[in-house]
């Protein structure tokens, strides 16, 4: 069985590869751009899932993932990918100097769609810590300042299989292939 995953990050295909092995799901990705609104990031992934899956005229999922920093209000959220393009992690590191709450999570949500049907999410979330300087030269984003929940290494230190473990977009990804499983293939 194969899924149409539709991003133009090859990060997040080989994070999807790597966790739809296990289920039997092969995935096929599309490059297509979509209007992205301003928005939660259901929001996002259900408007992004359902335009690419009527372009496409075939199911497809689309993924949207954001870091939240409680100190700073749940920020940058949905907006995670321009902070990223434009302050980086040193920006946000800057905005953290001198807090010491440095609770954040990181939130993903896939969204699935087929043509002619309403959109279905799953929000997976992973609860951790910012830490003070970049640590760790694998994953992408904001990786390697993320500590996750329990680890004494950032995301940007971990290998993939160990990041697959235990990420937001793994139980994301996980949440929809189980239901994609029980639900679409019989």
């Amino acid at each position: 069985m194969k899924i149409t995953f539709i991003t133009g990050n090859k990060h997040k295909v080989l994070e999807a590869k790597g966790i739809f092995k296990e289920f039997g799901i092969q995935v096929e990705q599309v490059d297509i751009e979509y209007p992205e609104l301003q928005g939660t990031l259901e929001e996002v992934a259900k408007y992004g899932a359902k335009y690419a899956a009527k372009l496409l005229r075939k199911p497809v999922i689309v993924e949207d993932a954001g870091l939240f920093i409680r100190a700073l209000k749940w920020f940058p959220g949905p907006y995670s990918a321009y902070v990223q393009e434009t302050i980086g992690n040193n920006g946000i590191l800057k905005l953290m100097e001198n807090i010491d709450d440095r609770y954040a999570e990181f939130r993903s949500v896939v969204g699935y769609c087929a043509p002619d049907t309403e959109p279905e999410t799953f929000l997976g979330v992973v609860k951790g810590e910012i830490g003070f300087k970049e640590k760790g030269n694998k994953g992408f984003a904001f990786d390697p300042i993320f500590y996750p929940e329990g680890k004494n290494k950032t995301f940007g230190e971990l290998t993939r299989e160990e990041k697959n473990k235990i990420s937001h977009r793994s139980k994301s990804f996980r949440k929809f292939a189980k239901w994609y499983k029980r639900e679409v293939i019989l």
